[in-house]
């Protein structure tokens, strides 16, 4: 065996299946960015989603902190 089991625990797309898709890179990457401005609460990144983008996929592009709570129970399946 090449790899020792801490090793296994280093990678970080171990639980991957598959690659992102767009859609999931841009949410992602405005999460990130929400947290980096300050953003930690589900309101304010709500907020900020809705400002910034990506739209949600569902309610004419925009947010609510139920919708977000769904996309991402859908996306962490």
């Amino acid at each position: 065996m090449s790899e020792s089991k801490q090793d296994v625990y280093l990678n970080p797309h171990q639980a991957r299946r598959r690659p992102p898709t767009q859609y999931e890179d841009l949410l992602g990457d405005a999460i990130e960015r929400a947290f980096a401005a300050g953003v930690h609460d589900l309101a304010g990144l709500v907020a900020h989603l809705n400002r910034t983008g990506p739209g949600c996929p569902s309610n004419d592009g925009v947010w609510t902190e139920a919708l977000y709570q769904e996309e991402i129970a859908r996306l962490a399946a």
